[in-house]
């Protein structure tokens, strides 16, 4: 489930900079969670009647949906509309040291001194690599950019922790509240920031690619619960290790994205910092 879940979010980050043609990003994530809507509400009702509702529920539920996918997608919006795909992906490394270490405080879950030394490894890793990020075509201001990845990644440090404490509810309708909440914030901040409507119908390959988007958005977060549901946060949350170089070769393969040397010798200390903080397994 969980490699599963990373596949489709790593092309999910690829589709997403497709998308952008669309129109403003607040209108893209909104027909997005909207489509995801769509889809599930067939099973809305049998799955909601699945899960005995047990009291207090609602304030993890709240903390859940806010964190992803109402600010994690407004974080990543904004973040691909300013870097590439490619460097947006490497930041995605560090969520598995923040979740270590939200599990630590939160979870009461084990955190070794590695993990603590791979944090701070990463963590410089991705400050150089945002240094060292040049403003090109495909990524105007690589620096704002990458600094909202990385918000976008706290956030789903939040969303993470969330899930683990909400496993007895099925996943898929974990997925089902995300995007019903989605669609609701996404469609008030249209009409709270005044977001144009596009003028021209798109183009049919951005609009596939928001269509495989509110695909993406079911299938790599019922894949992702079900994971998280069945192992610890921290095992969870380390699949996606996976997600910077399969976000690296599809933006190579499909949209031409490019590292500069200082960029490539600032993924070493990303991956050293993971790997560290992974211990002996």
């Amino acid at each position: 489930a969980l490699a599963g879940a990373v596949l489709v979010w790593s092309g999910a980050c690829i589709a997403m900079k497709v998308a952008r043609a669309v129109g403003h990003p607040v209108f893209m994530v909104f027909v997005r969670m909207a489509g995801s809507v769509i889809l599930l509400s067939p099973f809305l009702c049998r799955m909601a009647r699945s899960a005995p509702y047990a009291k207090g529920d609602w304030r993890i539920f709240a903390l859940l949906v806010l964190s992803e996918p109402c600010l994690y997608f407004m974080f990543e919006a904004y973040a691909l509309k300013n870097t590439t795909a490619s460097q947006a992906g490497i930041i995605t490394s560090l969520l598995p040291l923040l979740v270590g270490v939200g599990a630590f405080f939160i979870l009461k879950e084990r955190l070794p001194l590695s993990a603590w030394a791979g944090f701070f490894l990463a963590i410089c890793g991705v400050v150089w690599l945002t240094l060292a990020g040049e403003n090109t075509e495909s990524a105007p201001n690589a620096l704002l950019g990458n600094a909202l990845e990385f918000c976008a990644m706290i956030m789903a440090c939040s969303y993470t922790l969330c899930v683990r404490k909400l496993m007895r509810y099925p996943p898929f309708l974990i997925s089902a509240a995300q995007a019903l909440a989605g669609m609701v914030f996404f469609g008030l901040m249209l009409v709270v920031m005044g977001v144009p409507l596009p003028e021209e119908f798109p183009s049919p390959v951005p609009l596939l690619a928001l269509g495989f988007l509110s695909i993406a958005t079911i299938v790599a977060y019922g894949l992702y619960n079900i994971g998280v549901a069945r192992l610890s946060a921290g095992q969870a949350a380390a699949w996606t290790n996976l997600i910077p170089a399969l976000t690296l070769i599809m933006g190579i393969l499909f949209l031409g994205d490019s590292l500069t040397l200082m960029q490539s010798l600032a993924i070493l200390p990303i991956l050293a910092g993971v790997a560290l903080s992974l211990g002996k397994r």
